[in-house]
């Protein structure tokens, strides 16, 4: 009886999770990056220099990055800023507590964060992708920042010099599933002033930066597609020969 209301609790515990990873605002299709060493290495250089002062990937070290085609000294010379060592894992400076104070939480370790968002609306790529482009100002926030793929985000926007300041607007619709009721639903965003990149240098910038977070949920994903691909083609050869023989076969007997 114990174990059946353990496993009743986890179940009613999944929508809740499912819900918390998924997005209230729609999705849109980050780039398939990954087997761009160039996009890989570029979104390396972002997360060490934007991500990684607040956030952790205590998964990785920094020596892998060799399989996205940097050289140690490369490695040495670009990222590594505060003493690390090459076999180093990739961990941030500040303490816990010194997190929480400011932030309110410690912000999340971001070694599988790719693969942890997924949901029904989209891959967590999509999600990253998405949640990454859709930040405005905010002065009602504490942070200044809010995001319309997560609403009242503890964490600011991070890549504001990069992207620029924007404002989102937002307009009045009348609920289609109840009319009495009126709906505040996302317009627009208007450019508050200008950020280093434009728009489109932007948008590839966080496709870089998508791409290289999802590489490290999986390092090995591509040895583990090609490795697949070439294990289908044995096994269809393999059964086209058996086929054959086994019709060689019968076709002797009778």
């Amino acid at each position: 009886m114990k174990l059946l209301k353990k496993i009743l609790a986890v179940a009613a515990f999944v929508p809740a999770i499912a819900m918390a990873s998924g997005a209230t605002h729609p999705l849109d299709k980050a780039p398939d990056r990954s087997t761009d060493l160039a996009a890989l290495q570029n979104g390396a250089k972002l997360f060490v220099n934007y991500c990684l002062n607040c956030h952790s990937a205590q998964a990785m070290r920094y020596n892998r990055l060799r399989e996205i085609g940097l050289t140690e000294d490369q490695i040495k010379t670009n990222l590594l800023f505060t003493g690390e060592k090459v076999g180093d894992l990739m961990k941030n400076t500040m303490s816990a507590k010194d997190a929480k104070a400011w932030f309110g939480a410690v912000p999340p370790d971001l070694s599988v964060i790719a693969r942890s968002k997924a949901s029904d609306a989209g891959t967590g790529a999509d999600w990253l992708y998405t949640y990454l482009r859709t930040y405005y100002k905010d002065d009602s926030r504490p942070t200044g920042w809010n995001n319309l793929v997560f609403p009242n985000v503890g964490m600011p926007h991070v890549l504001w010099e990069l992207q620029g300041v924007r404002e989102a607007k937002f307009k009045e619709v009348k609920d289609p599933h109840d009319t009495s009721k009126v709906l505040h639903q996302f317009d627009r965003f208007e450019t508050v002033s200008p950020g280093k990149l434009n728009a489109e240098e932007y948008d590839k910038a966080v496709g870089d930066l998508v791409a290289y977070l999802q590489w490290m949920g999986e390092p090995a994903q591509n040895t583990r597609k090609r490795l697949g691909v070439v294990v289908l083609i044995f096994m269809a050869v393999l059964a086209t020969l058996a086929w054959r023989l086994n019709a060689s076969f019968w076709k002797e007997v009778k």
